[in-house]
């Protein structure tokens, strides 16, 4: 049951133990947790963009040979502008490498950030596919998701997809 609280549920996760809920938690514990998880979430939010290109750039090479302005627009449904911007932002950042009229190319880090993005992705449809939910809900969640589980979480989806398998 969600409480009218402005704080309730971000108070419910700091105060959460094993299953069992302590008294309370001190307010300033509680606005520290949630001034925390919000950091979090826009830095999530900054590398998700870097992520969706990386993947995109990867995706495109392996398929026609090569990643343009224009098919990375057309994949990501934003405008080629965009696209410039975004490039231009991830070559400074080290991940990508392009001249004007050519191709996009990743760097060794780009290729890695890629590869940990979609092996990140491929984790969450099969957690998700697990529970129950469709292919295509369960990819379309994913893309959202991906970007914004902890490490913690993504190790805790691994253990149990791992168990699953091993049932008989």
């Amino acid at each position: 049951m969600l409480s009218n609280q402005p704080n309730a549920t971000i108070r419910g996760m700091a105060t959460r133990v094993r299953g069992r809920r302590p008294a309370a938690v001190p307010a300033g514990e509680t606005e520290d947790l949630q001034a925390r998880a919000l950091r979090q979430t826009r830095q999530n939010h900054s590398q998700e963009t870097a992520e969706d290109y990386v993947e995109a750039i990867a995706e495109l090479t392996a398929s026609v040979g090569e990643a343009r302005a224009v098919d990375l627009a057309r994949r990501l449904g934003v405008s080629h502008v965009t696209v410039v911007r975004t490039v231009a932002r991830l070559q400074r950042d080290g991940y990508v490498t392009s001249r004007p009229y050519r191709a996009i190319f990743l760097t060794d880090e780009g290729a890695r950030l890629a590869t940990e993005s979609r092996e990140r992705h491929t984790l969450v449809v099969e957690f998700l596919r697990a529970l129950g939910v469709p292919d295509g809900v369960a990819q379309v969640d994913a893309e959202g998701i991906e970007h914004h589980v902890s490490p913690e979480t993504i190790a805790a989806f691994r253990r149990h997809l791992s168990r699953r398998r091993r049932r008989p």
